[in-house]
């Protein structure tokens, strides 16, 4: 028979979830993740179960986004929450708060998800690391204005590259948001473009210090940077996806600092060096043309000196060209001698002399030298030595033979 009390669904179940709730405020469930939903809500809707039971549970938007790492169908997990019992279906159900993987901690499966993840798209990738400029004028820092690492560069700087000038972008380096602020200065430093090179770090600190370099936005903002990024993160044993994806990793921010003007220090020692070498050949070649002069000082003779032996030397040259022209002049004037006694032997004019006449007639000037060329009656022209003869022809015989053969001198 039943009892003579009764109470509606309602009733027992406020009574169980006012139970439930008062006794397990803060309990850790271990178990395999299944059944996992993430509506457009932001909630997050999963079963917890092991080898004999399972066990519904939700976690709210609030709680979702302080997740360093993104659950997975079947992962073995640590939930912190509190239970509950859901009144319109009357489950139990756990409210998760807090969610931690069983074997390896949250931060590190987040690390090794979004490595993978980046990985996949090519973030890290050796063929798309820039070079770093040579001789940087201008160097953007990205750190806390406050920090030790600031301080640490600046130092190296002045020691090392005295005149570089620096751009500081002042972010916090750990904390909600920070990740956001250190991918924004980057951006500014890129569109602000006066520098040519970017470091990006802190100082040491704990993995959760330093776990705004692993966000994936400082990733893709150092990805995106068309300036060329140095990582320096914490120490030489710290990694961070910020490493992996910069163009070139220091392990630690003094290190980056000295890795940017590594080539202006070597240009600095080259030049020291042809400094050296050519104050050598500067004074060699001094110290060469000092003997020279002083060797040309000795040899040096007085001005007086030179014009008087000169003078002397244009003397002889002078009676040398005297001689020389009068020996010339007789030997022109004996050979003028000789070609003048052949010429005068050689002239009608010495014929002429001796007594003989050049007949001509007169009508055609034609110079007669056999009778047979004139007829009587014609009238020739007698060229003697002192004038000219005219005559008239009346006869013309001709030589003996033997008189013929006889030539005329």
């Amino acid at each position: 028979m039943l009892s003579s009390r009764i109470v509606s669904v309602s009733s027992l179940v406020q009574l169980l979830q006012d139970l439930v709730e008062e006794n397990f405020v803060d309990v850790l469930v271990q178990g395999e993740l299944a059944g996992l939903s993430r509506p457009q809500s932001g909630h997050c809707y999963f079963t917890l179960k092991d080898s004999r039971s399972q066990l519904r549970c939700v976690m709210f938007r609030s709680s979702v986004r302080a997740l360093r790492f993104a659950p997975q169908e079947g992962m073995e997990i640590i939930c912190r929450g509190r239970a509950s019992v859901y009144p319109q279906r009357g489950e139990l159900q756990l409210i998760v708060e807090g969610m931690e993987p069983v074997g390896v901690g949250g931060l590190q499966l987040a690390f090794q998800q979004l490595q993978e993840k980046l990985e996949k798209e090519g973030l890290f990738a050796a063929e798309r690391k820039q070079p770093l400029p040579a001789y940087p004028a201008v160097i953007g820092i990205v750190t806390s204005a406050t920090g030790a690492a600031i301080h640490d560069v600046l130092n190296v700087l002045r020691r090392r590259a005295a005149g570089v000038r620096v751009l500081l972008r002042s972010v916090p380096v750990q904390g909600e948001g920070a990740a956001a602020k250190i991918a924004e200065a980057i951006a500014e430093l890129n569109l602000e473009g006066s520098a040519e090179v970017l470091i990006v770090g802190r100082g040491g600190g704990s993995q959760e210090d330093l776990w705004a370099f692993n966000e994936e936005v400082v990733a893709r903002a150092i990805a995106a940077s068309r300036l060329p990024v140095i990582s320096a993160v914490g120490h030489e044993v710290d990694v961070t996806i910020a490493d992996l994806v910069a163009d070139l990793r220091a392990p630690t921010p003094s290190a980056a600092a000295e890795l940017v003007v590594q080539n202006r220090l070597e240009l600095e020692r080259h030049l020291d060096q042809l400094v050296l070498r050519l104050a050598g050949q500067i004074r060699s070649r001094v110290d060469f043309l000092q003997a020279h002069l002083n060797g040309l000082e000795k040899r040096l003779r007085s001005p007086h000196e030179l014009i008087h032996r000169q003078r002397q030397q244009l003397q002889r040259f002078e009676e040398r060209l005297q001689n020389g022209m009068a020996i010339i002049l007789k030997r022109c004037e004996y050979h003028l001698s000789l070609q003048s006694g052949r010429l005068q032997a050689l002239s009608p004019l010495a014929v002429l002399q001796r007594g003989f006449a050049i007949v001509q007639l007169t009508s055609s000037g034609a110079v007669v030298r056999d009778p047979a060329e004139v007829n009587n009656g014609d009238r020739l022209t007698l060229q003697v030595e002192k004038g000219a003869i005219d005559a008239v022809v009346n006869k013309q015989e001709d030589l003996p033979p033997q008189k013929k053969a006889r030539k005329i001198p």
